[in-house]
């Protein structure tokens, strides 16, 4: 069985669904005729170029290999060009090939990929997801991610929906120009929301505050004393990834668990976070961190260091059923972030069973799920636009800047 040919899928993400504006998806198919699907989360160059750079990698690291061998495959595409650095380009391509392959393996052996890595550790997977307006409540997508009122409105549907677990994040915009401190209106607000949100909810479902690495370390310091009191079970991303070393600072004066990984590449990124103490909460996206295998890794790791996994999903479902393979055979897995949308469903013809905010471990061969191919192909992104877009303008003291969702 070799890997013989690849197919990219650049999907737009249409009104009301959440994840990015678009998707990308590989399918490769091997010499014996089995079908694999994986997920590229990488958005540092524009679909043409991504595509490019995905095909580029199949071609020279891939192609004509058997679809087992993914640590020398691993090595090839860490090392191409002299490199052997965190390369988030050339490692969200081989991430979404990666999982693919995995999907190869699962289908040729009739086993879900976690069989094939340790074996399951539970059932059900505990679920969490962004607060995000509800359909058919009056919320308006401009003002609701930094609306006390309608956040703990929408928290309290998602807890009697199941979820244990609902994340926002209401401390203003992320710039291109590295960290910021805080303004006096974005910590009053982000202790009015957690404020909210916590008399709401009260005890049904723990607090995560989302950021995206848009403090300074002393600005998240602050921002962390204003929210302790209502006991968030973490602090996602406070200070921009670009110094990893600085998440120790931040860690070390504030009660409130750190959580990060999102933009994060490989285990040797990872591995500073954990020696340095700058977080206890790691949350690899799949379709960027080098794929299942490294991911598999970095989760031994993180238990060598009593930490703990939640694996992000800012993407499309083929991650998320990734996310939901590693989840189903660690034994530190937290929770795994979660999207539900009708779109996100019907590209993987809801093939993953949430039941009250947990997912049910699927018991198919491979990833558990098949890509809509026709609905991927009915829904092109012809924009001009990345995945996400970082606002150009420094931050604007003069007035609230609030946060507009991803």
């Amino acid at each position: 069985m070799k890997l013989k040919d690849l197919e990219t899928f650049v999907v737009g993400t249409p009104p009301g669904s959440w994840g990015g504006r678009y998707f990308i998806f590989v399918k490769l198919t091997t010499s014996n005729g089995i079908v694999g699907y994986g997920e590229v989360y990488a958005a540092t160059v524009g679909p043409v170029a991504m595509t490019a750079v995905i095909e580029d990698m199949f071609d020279r690291h891939m192609k004509g290999e058997n679809p087992h061998n993914i640590e020398r495959m691993f090595r090839r595409a860490h090392s191409a060009g002299f490199s052997q650095r965190p390369d988030p380009t050339a490692m969200g391509a081989f991430s979404g090939l990666e999982i693919a392959c995995w999907d190869i393996i699962g289908k040729a052996l009739d086993r879900p990929v976690h069989m094939l890595l340790g074996g399951q550790t539970t059932d059900r997977l505990r679920a969490y997801s962004y607060i995000y307006p509800y359909p058919g409540q009056d919320h308006d997508p401009g003002t609701f991610f930094s609306h006390p009122e309608k956040l703990a409105e929408s928290a309290v549907k998602m807890v009697e929906d199941g979820y244990t677990a609902v994340k926002f994040d209401p401390a203003g915009p992320y710039t291109i120009w590295g960290g910021h401190q805080p303004a006096l209106y974005d910590l009053d607000r982000s202790e009015a929301c957690c404020r909210a949100i916590r008399e709401a909810v009260g005890n049904r479902a723990d607090l995560l505050f989302g950021t995206h690495g848009q403090f300074t370390s002393s600005g998240a310091m602050r921002l962390a004393r204003r929210i302790e009191a209502y006991d968030p079970l973490w602090f996602e991303e406070p200070c921009p990834p670009d110094n990893l070393l600085e998440f120790a600072s931040v860690a070390a004066h504030t009660n409130v668990p750190i959580a990060t990984g999102e933009r994060l590449t490989t285990k040797y990124e990872f591995g500073q976070i954990l020696r340095t103490g700058g977080a206890s909460i790691l949350q690899p996206a799949l379709g960027r961190v080098g794929g299942i295998l490294e991911a598999k890794k970095i989760a031994a790791m993180a238990e060598a260091f009593n930490a703990q996994m939640a694996p992000h999903l800012y993407a499309g479902p083929i991650e998320w059923a990734a996310n939901i393979q590693l989840g189903a055979c660690i034994p530190n897995l937290l929770m795994l972030e979660t999207i539900e949308t009708k779109f996100h469903a019907a590209l993987i013809n809801s093939g993953i069973t949430l039941d009250r905010g947990h997912i049910i471990v699927p018991e198919g061969p491979g990833l558990g799920v098949e890509l809509n191919e026709d609905l991927a192909r009915a829904n092109p992104y012809t924009g001009a636009q990345l995945h996400l877009e970082m606002q150009d303008q420094p931050y604007n003291y003069e007035k609230e800047n609030w946060f507009a969702g991803g």
